[in-house]
C-alpha cells in the first residue's frame, strides 16, 4: 500500500437539526483498500460521501485529494438525463476518457502532447473502453441501448447509473447502495469486477455477502467518528465484538471505583491532607469520564399470527403468461406451517407475479391456486407506502387506534413504537423531520402491526441498515406462521430460509430444500451427470440434493437394466419410505400438541430441522424410487 493516500477527509464537522452526524472525523483512503462504510441509517454515511466527493461542504475542516485523481462515484440519490438513451447515459461515465482519445486522434503524431495522452489511455485501460461498456451493460442486465432513461424503473435507472460509475476504471470508486435492485447473478457479476478492479474502493452497502467479498477494511461511522477494522465484514463483527466487551470491562471497574471512593468521599476526613486532596481529584476526574455510548437494539417482534389450517397454500400446474411469453409453467408448489421460502432469479422473470397470483391479484392462464380458509396474508409490497410527511410517528401507526392486536391482547401504540427505537420525544416527531433509518423503521412498524400468519416480503432488505436486518431475521426465525420473501441478498436468504424457489429462466422454476448456498449446491449437482446418488443414506436427517425440479434429468439410459446394487437399494426402498413417512408423522403429531411450545421450546430449532430433512429426504426417495422403476420397467415394455 501507497503511504500517500489518494484522498483525506481530516477533522470533518457537520451538524444537522442540532445533531452531529460528523465530529471532527478523520479518514484517509489509500491505493489498494476496498473499504466498506458501516453504520446505523441516518448516522450520516451518505453525506460524507457526497462531502467526498465535492457535492457538499462541511461545517469545519478540509478534503485533501491527491492531483490528477479520478473518482467514479454511484450516489442513493442518483441523477440521469431523461432524453438520453441508456448507451449514452453509460458513456458519459467515461466522457473523460472518450476526450482524450479523441485528442490523441486529433493531434499529429510524435510529440510530447501525443505521447502524454498515449500513456494516460493506457493507465485508463482506455482502448477497451466499448469493449467494458458493452459487458457492463450485459452483465447487470440493463435495458436495449436504444431505450430512453425517462421510460426505465426505478430498477432500471439504478442498474444503468451503476455501469455508467463502473465503466472509467477511475483510480477511486465510491459506490452508495450498489446492489440494490439488482438480481444474485448481477451481484456476483460485479463481486468479480472488483475482485480484479485495480482502484481504491469506497462502498456503502447492507449487503454482507458483498462486503465479505470484497472488503479488505471495514470502518464503522458511530457517534460521528470512525472507527476502523481490518479485514472483511466477519472480521469486524469478531473484533467489533471484542471492543464492546472490552468497554464494558472497562466501565465496570470505572462504576466498581467510583463506589468505593464514594463512600469514602462521604466519610472525607476534616483535615484537608496533600494525599486526601489527590484522592478527591482523581475521584472527580473519574466520575466526569463519560461511560461508553450504549447503542440501543430493536425489538423487532411481529405480532402472533392465528393459527393456521391444514392448507396454507396449494399451486397445481399452474402457468402464467403475457403477450404470448411463458413467465413459468406447470409449478406445483405448497406451503407447510414454519416454513420460510426464499424466492430468487433475476428481474423480469416472474417472482413478483407469483406473489400476486398468491394474493389473488392476478389468475393464472393454466392451473389452480387454492388458499386455506384460515390463511392471513400480510403483504409487504416491494415499493413499500408512502408515509405521509405531515404527520407524526403515532399518527402514521395509529390508524386511529390506541392499541396493536398482539395475540389474545393488546399493545399500547407507545410501548409498540419503543420496539422499533421510537423514544417519547421522537414519537411526536413529524414524518419529514426523520432520518433514513427512522423512516424504514416506521415503515416496519405501520405495515407488520397489521398481523397475518403468512408474511409475504418482496424486497425486505432494500434501505434496511445492517443492525435492523439482523433484528428483522432474528423476528422471522422465531415467527410461527410462514414466510414468503423475494430477496437476492444472499447472506440474508442463507440465515432465514428453509427452502428456495428459484427462477432459472426459460420458464423453468427449480425448488429446493434449505438456504440460498445448499440451493446452489443443488443446482451444481442437476448439471454434473452424477448428481443422483446410487444409494440413499438412511438417517432421519439424511441431506436432499433436491426438493422439487421443474425440470428434471431423465431417469437413465435407454434400455439399460438395473444392475446388482440398484436392484438391493430396490427392494429396501419401500421400507425406507415407510420408516421416512412414520417418523415425519411422529414429528408433526408432536408440533400439533397443545403444549408443545412449552414441553418442547429449548428443541424447536432442532426438532424443525429434522421435520425439515425429513421431508426434504422423503422426497429424494420418492425420487430414487421412480428413478429405479423406469430402469425395471423400460417405458416401450
Amino acid at each position: 500500500m501507497n503511504d500517500s493516500p489518494l484522498i483525506t477527509a481530516r477533522d470533518l464537522v457537520l451538524k444537522h437539526n442540532d445533531r452531529s452526524l460528523l465530529d471532527h472525523a478523520t479518514l484517509g483512503i489509500h491505493e489498494g483498500d476496498r473499504i466498506g462504510l458501516v453504520g446505523r441509517n441516518g448516522a450520516g454515511k451518505s453525506t460524507f460521501l457526497r462531502i467526498l466527493t465535492g457535492d457538499l461542504a462541511p461545517d469545519e475542516g478540509e478534503i485533501i485529494r491527491r492531483r490528477d485523481l479520478i473518482t467514479g462515484y454511484l450516489p442513493q440519490n442518483f441523477e440521469l438525463d431523461p432524453k438520453s438513451t441508456v448507451l449514452a447515459a453509460v458513456r458519459e461515465g467515461a466522457r473523460f476518457v472518450f476526450n482524450l482519445i479523441h485528442q490523441f486522434e486529433t493531434l499529429p503524431g510524435h510529440t510530447r502532447r501525443h505521447d502524454d495522452l498515449e500513456e494516460q489511455i493506457n493507465r485508463l485501460d482506455g482502448w477497451t473502453l466499448d469493449s467494458r461498456i458493452r459487458t457492463a451493460l450485459n452483465q447487470l442486465d440493463c435495458p436495449a441501448d436504444e431505450r430512453l432513461i425517462e421510460g426505465l424503473s426505478g430498477g432500471e435507472r439504478r442498474r444503468v447509473a451503476l455501469a455508467r460509475a463502473l465503466v472509467s476504471h477511475p483510480d477511486l470508486l465510491i459506490l452508495d447502495e450498489p446492489t440494490n435492485h439488482l438480481d444474485t447473478a448481477s451481484v456476483e457479476w460485479i463481486t468479480e469486477f472488483l475482485a480484479s478492479y485495480s482502484g481504491a474502493l469506497l462502498v456503502v452497502t447492507h449487503d454482507r455477502y458483498f462486503l465479505d467479498s470484497v472488503a479488505n477494511r471495514i470502518v464503522e461511522l458511530r457517534n460521528g467518528i470512525f472507527e476502523p477494522y481490518e479485514g472483511n465484514y466477519t472480521d469486524y463483527l469478531v473484533q467489533r465484538a471484542e471492543k464492546l466487551a472490552s468497554e464494558e470491562q472497562v466501565e465496570h471497574k470505572r462504576q466498581m471505583f467510583l463506589r468505593r471512593e464514594l463512600d469514602w468521599v462521604r466519610r472525607r476526613p476534616k483535615a484537608q491532607t496533600s494525599k486526601s486532596k489527590v484522592r478527591l481529584d482523581r475521584f472527580f476526574e473519574i466520575e466526569g469520564d463519560a461511560p461508553p455510548d450504549s447503542e440501543s437494539e430493536m425489538e423487532l417482534v411481529i405480532p402472533p399470527p392465528p393459527q393456521l389450517g391444514n392448507r396454507i397454500v396449494d399451486l397445481t400446474g399452474v402457468s402464467i403468461e403475457f403477450a404470448g411469453r411463458a413467465l413459468f409453467s406447470d409449478l406445483d408448489f405448497s406451503l407447510s406451517p414454519r416454513d420460510r421460502i426464499g424466492i430468487t432469479g433475476r428481474n423480469g422473470l416472474g417472482k413478483t407475479t407469483l406473489l400476486r397470483l398468491i394474493l389473488g391479484q392476478l389468475a393464472p392462464t393454466r392451473g389452480d391456486v387454492k388458499i386455506g380458509q384460515l390463511t392471513r396474508f400480510n403483504y409487504v409490497d416491494q415499493d413499500r407506502l408512502q408515509l405521509r410527511e405531515d404527520r407524526t410517528v403515532l399518527e402514521e401507526v395509529s390508524d386511529g387506534t390506541e392499541f396493536v392486536q398482539w395475540g389474545e391482547s393488546k399493545l399500547s401504540l407507545r410501548a409498540y413504537l419503543k420496539r422499533f427505537l421510537f423514544t417519547d420525544d421522537r414519537i411526536t416527531t413529524r414524518v419529514e423531520h426523520l432520518s433514513g433509518g427512522e423512516r424504514s423503521r416506521l415503515l416496519l412498524a405501520r405495515i407488520l402491526k397489521q398481523g397475518g400468519n403468512l408474511l409475504i416480503l418482496d424486497e425486505p432488505t432494500n434501505d434496511l441498515d445492517l443492525p435492523t436486518l439482523r433484528v428483522l431475521e432474528e423476528a422471522l426465525l422465531s415467527f410461527p406462521g410462514c414466510v414468503l420473501l423475494v430477496s437476492h441478498d444472499r447472506y440474508f436468504l442463507n440465515r432465514v430460509c428453509t427452502g428456495i424457489l428459484a427462477f432459472e429462466g426459460d420458464a423453468r422454476v427449480v425448488q429446493s430444500v434449505g438456504n440460498f448456498d445448499d440451493y446452489l449446491v443443488q443446482k451444481n449437482r442437476r448439471i454434473t451427470p452424477s448428481a443422483i446418488p446410487a444409494a440413499v443414506p438412511t438417517g432421519a436427517k439424511g441431506g436432499a440434493p433436491s426438493a422439487k425440479p421443474v425440470s428434471a434429468t431423465a431417469a437413465g439410459p435407454k434400455g439399460r437394466k438395473l444392475n446388482f446394487k440398484e436392484q438391493r437399494e430396490l427392494e429396501g426402498m419401500e421400507a425406507s419410505i415407510h420408516e421416512c413417512e412414520a417418523r415425519i408423522g411422529e414429528l408433526e403429531a408432536l408440533f400439533a400438541e397443545p403444549d408443545f411450545h412449552q414441553t418442547h421450546r429449548h428443541r424447536t430449532t432442532e426438532l424443525n430441522a429434522e421435520l425439515d430433512a425429513g421431508r426434504a429426504r422423503l422426497e429424494l426417495l420418492f425420487r430414487r424410487w421412480e428413478e429405479l422403476e423406469a430402469l425395471r420397467v423400460p417405458s416401450g415394455a
